[in-house]
């Protein structure tokens, strides 16, 4: 058993305000960027930053499995923290200036399972994951320059 760890990362062509807005209501852009591996999202107190709790499910390599996830902001503006009510999973967002936009950094941990079935994990879940992000900062970009009114990153 040891620590399972998965980052993903992309520049957004849009303000850092703007991009970390995008990220932090989850009532009105959160779900609005989610790619399809996400499902049944739904806001179960509070909203936007600090203390909403949200519920989805996310499936990937076959599986699904439910989250229940309470929102700490450690750095309100720059750092999203989603904590799993049911697991050890945490999944922190952090929002950077660069340049005329914002680096998006997306990681998740989680104690990963032992023996033959946490060697599986730990080979195949982080593949899976990375995939899920990079489509999920595809699609905040994309989301987040249409809310700011900025063109692509090129």
């Amino acid at each position: 058993m040891g620590t399972v760890r998965v980052t993903s990362e992309r520049t957004v062509a849009a303000p850092p305000a703007t991009v970390y807005e995008c990220i932090a209501d989850m009532a009105e852009h959160h779900h609005r960027f989610l790619p399809p591996a996400f499902g049944d999202f739904a806001v179960e107190s509070g909203g936007v930053g600090a203390g909403t709790v949200v519920r989805f499910s996310v499936t990937a390599g076959g599986r699904t499995r439910e989250y229940e996830m309470h929102v700490s902001e450690p750095e309100p503006g720059r750092v999203l923290v989603e904590t799993d009510a049911r697991s050890s999973l945490v999944t922190s967002f952090t929002v950077d200036a660069r340049g005329d936009g914002a680096h998006v950094r997306v990681e998740t941990r989680w104690q990963g399972a032992g023996g033959i079935g946490g060697f599986f994990e730990r080979t195949f879940a982080p593949k899976a994951m990375r995939a899920i992000y990079a489509d999920e900062l595809e699609r905040l970009d994309a989301y987040a320059r249409a809310r700011a009114g900025t063109s692509p990153a090129g």
